[in-house]
């Protein structure tokens, strides 16, 4: 059989002991699981006496395959040793077992998790459309199709990519409002008493087992008790067929809040496409609530990433995106809210809808710009949402180099760290502000200026040159610090980064063409994420755990950067402009006549 679904999301069970990944995906309504088990997860191996090794590995290492291949390493071919396992537990295992092996250098590309060398291998683009052709399965292991009211194919062929994808996704965010009277809510002990849940396809309710006042919009769903309204709240997200999920600091409150809530009651948080339970995985520093097929996305880590302010309230996100206030209630108040009811229940009602309200407008203004990165990206949703913009850029480049034929550098560990500390890198140039009021500014401002530095001066790693060299004509040669960059061939991370500034510019080009107003929204959405990724270049460069670190290039991109901006103010003089204030990428400045 053959389906067009959008895949949605992923992961991997083991199946008579063997890897088989499951891609959650849906067809409009309907809920589709693919299953793959013919991908298996590998490494690489380096050596100086390639045969000597391929035998040493084959004598003490279970593995299913090992073989010499001609891949890139650092846009040299060179010969690795790829060694493929049964399951990614045995890799895991037997890691270090071939490191001490005599014969092995080093070993590459071993700490890629194996759900996300499937996505980059075979090409497949999570929040994208694909052809699916397999066979129809009723059950496999604990999914069963008529239980579940889902649909099982597993996979015959390979996924192709359908050129077109759709961008309208069932949208839910969410929030809970808890009866705290000691303080700090306790979830043994205080009980939920609001669930606000708002929608991009209609429904936007509170619900409660109170309601508020007969001559209000009727927006509360008055239940009997706690346990119902829990109840409610999965009806809500399983009648809807939700794709994704939203709240704000959900990771830290709402669904651990939820999951302690509803074990006491005995309440079923089924809401995974698979009928599973919300599962708490590690994503950085803390623990992410996760289920399958049901994207969870909380907009507290990702304005985090993508605003600076100086708090990071709802309230105070709200109002900078969209410079409306937004009703608040003080948070050691609600439990009296909730006890004093009239009118001040009335405002409570009224705050948590406003709060679901706030997050689902928060929502659709920032989750076009993840979704294309996700796509540029080619990892799940889930887990771009809660990168750090170094880790997006990183995953790029490491799936533009498996397309590249280059096989990545291994992270260069915690050592790397005390030299980024112990060496000062002077950054970009800043003028303090002239000090008054200013008229008749003119703005000077170069476009892109670090990833065009890294292009025009050719910054990579794989070609950079420290100490003497023979004819200094065939490099480019940083000023201040004489590190250089042969001209030629084009380093890997500026060849990227030309590609994807490229497609940048294409993209301008036609939404500019445009006359379309939704095209044009949707370009410029593309072309924001691209232009975030190409700034992050330049900095992960000076970060230890970036596979392709190098102190001296984030040194010699700033260095350029500095001399550019400088000869730009003393040039901008000769006409009669004077700079007042410059920082990194751009300058202000006054005309003064003679």
């Amino acid at each position: 059989m053959q389906e067009n679904v959008v895949i949605l999301d992923i992961d991997y069970v083991t199946y008579e002991e063997k890897p088989v990944i499951r891609l959650f995906s849906k067809k409009g309504d309907e809920n589709i699981i693919l299953i793959d088990d013919t991908f298996e997860p590998y490494l690489y191996v380096v050596s100086d006496d390639v045969e000597e090794c391929i035998s040493e590995i084959e004598d003490n290492i279970d593995v299913v395959c090992v073989e010499k291949v001609i891949k890139k390493d650092f846009q040299i071919e060179s010969e690795f040793i790829k060694v493929t396992f049964k399951h990614p537990q045995e890799l895991a295992k037997n890691r270090d077992a071939l490191r001490d092996l005599e014969s092995v250098i080093q070993i590459r590309e071993f700490d890629i998790p194996f759900y996300r060398r499937y996505l980059m291998d075979r090409d497949v683009i999570p929040m994208t459309e694909v052809t699916a052709v397999g066979e129809e399965l009723e059950t496999f292991m604990d999914l069963d199709s008529t239980k579940q009211d889902i649909k099982i194919i597993k996979l015959t062929e390979r996924l192709e990519r359908k050129k077109e994808y759709p961008q309208n996704f069932r949208i839910l965010s969410f929030d809970l409002e808890v009866r705290n009277p000691h303080g700090m809510p306790d979830s043994a002990e205080d009980e939920i008493i609001m669930i606000g849940v708002a929608s991009n396809f209609g429904v936007n309710q509170v619900i409660s087992t109170k309601t508020n006042s007969e001559d209000r919009d009727d927006f509360v769903n008055q239940v009997s008790t706690e346990k119902e309204m829990i109840e409610e709240f999965v009806k809500i997200i399983k009648d809807n067929n939700v794709d994704i999920i939203v709240g704000y600091n959900s990771d830290n409150f709402d669904f651990p809040y939820l999951k302690d809530r509803a074990k006491i009651l005995d309440v079923d948080l089924d809401i995974g496409m698979d009928e599973s339970d919300v599962k708490f995985i590690r994503r950085g520093y803390s623990n992410a609530a996760s289920f399958k097929g049901l994207i969870h996305v909380d907009l507290y880590l990702v304005m985090r990433r993508y605003m600076t302010l100086d708090r990071y309230t709802l309230e105070r996100v709200y109002y900078e995106l969209f410079g409306e206030e937004k009703i608040d209630v003080p948070g050691d108040r609600i439990w009296e809210f909730w006890d004093n009811e009239g009118e001040e229940l009335d405002t409570l009602f009224d705050y948590s809808l406003d709060d679901v309200v706030s997050t689902l407008k928060i929502a659709e203004q920032t989750l076009p710009l993840n979704l294309e990165l996700t796509r540029i990206i080619g990892q799940p949703l889930f887990d771009v949402s809660r990168m750090a913009t170094g880790q997006q850029a990183e995953w790029f480049l490491v799936k533009q180099a498996y397309f590249d034929g280059e096989v990545v550098p291994n992270k260069q560990g915690s050592n790397f760290a005390d030299r980024a500390s112990a060496e000062d890198n002077e950054g970009g140039y800043v003028r303090e502000p002239e000090k008054g009021l200013h008229e008749n500014l003119v703005q000077f401002d170069f476009r892109s200026l670090y990833p065009s530095i890294i292009i025009s001066k050719n910054i990579s790693p794989d070609v950079m040159t420290l100490g003497k060299v023979e004819d200094e004509d065939d490099y480019n040669i940083s000023p201040e610090h004489g590190i250089k960059f042969k001209k030629s061939p084009q380093g890997f991370i500026p060849s990227v980064i030309d590609k994807i500034l490229q497609e940048r510019f294409r993209i301008k080009r036609q939404m500019k063409a445009s006359d379309d107003p939704q095209e044009r929204i949707a370009l410029d959405v593309q072309q924001q994420a691209i232009k975030r990724l190409a700034n992050t270049m330049y900095g992960i460069y000076g970060f230890p755990r970036f596979r392709w670190y190098s102190f001296e290039c984030a040194k010699a991109i700033t260095s350029w950067g500095r001399q550019y901006i400088k000869s730009s103010i003393k040039k901008a003089e000769e006409y009669g402009f004077y700079a007042i204030y410059a920082d990194t990428d751009g300058f202000y400045a006054k005309y003064k006549k003679e």
